[in-house]
């Protein structure tokens, strides 16, 4: 008879680390965490507490540290505050095949630009899947990077947003002025 007392886990077992910082947007409080890889989670919120909590739940197997550093959370800012900036920072995207093919294509959604689900769905070569698509929209940890913003109901009107309704609106507002004013500069 074998025991379990026999595995030892190794006490110095390497744990992914991430760091992460807290700043202010008009739309609450951003939390961007980054990897080696790249930005891990940019999350939305009132407090950074909530936030901490937010990102220690997502990524419970990892190391986090708190940085003191907001260049990373000013760049996010930026893109957030004026969404013509082009967001070339890398990324660590992290999902199932069907979240990553779902991200992948509103990546590829111009500023400005809104689809449904239904339309999403379609996009990617599986329109009967409108329900997996509204659920890997709301599993997304990249708010902005990865715009779910830009997804409505079929009807047009707003949806569920993992970080509010409002601040979805706020983001499409945003972007649609910031097309206009692109389109008469």
């Amino acid at each position: 008879m074998t025991s379990s007392l026999n595995h030892v886990e190794p006490a110095n077992e390497a744990r992914e680390v991430l760091h992460y910082a807290v700043g202010k947007s008009t739309l609450g409080c951003i939390l961007v965490a980054s990897s080696d890889k790249g930005i891990a989670a940019i999350l939305i919120g009132d407090s950074p507490r909530v936030l901490a909590e937010e990102l220690r739940a997502g990524f419970p197997n990892a190391l986090l540290r708190s940085r003191s550093d907001g260049r990373l959370v000013q760049r996010v800012v930026g893109l957030i505050e004026d969404p013509a900036v082009t967001f070339d920072l890398p990324l660590d995207v992290r999902g199932t095949p069907f979240q990553q093919k779902v991200w992948t294509a509103l990546r590829n959604i111009p500023v400005g630009v809104t689809t449904t689900y239904s339309d999403l769905a379609a996009r990617i070569g599986d329109p009967k899947a409108v329900r997996a698509v509204a659920s890997a929209c709301a599993s997304n940890r990249l708010a902005v990077a990865i715009p779910c913003h830009r997804v409505l109901r079929n009807d047009g009107s707003l949806s569920g947003y993992r970080w509010g309704v409002q601040r979805k609106r706020s983001l499409i507002e945003r972007e649609a002025a910031s097309v206009r004013m692109r389109d008469h500069a």
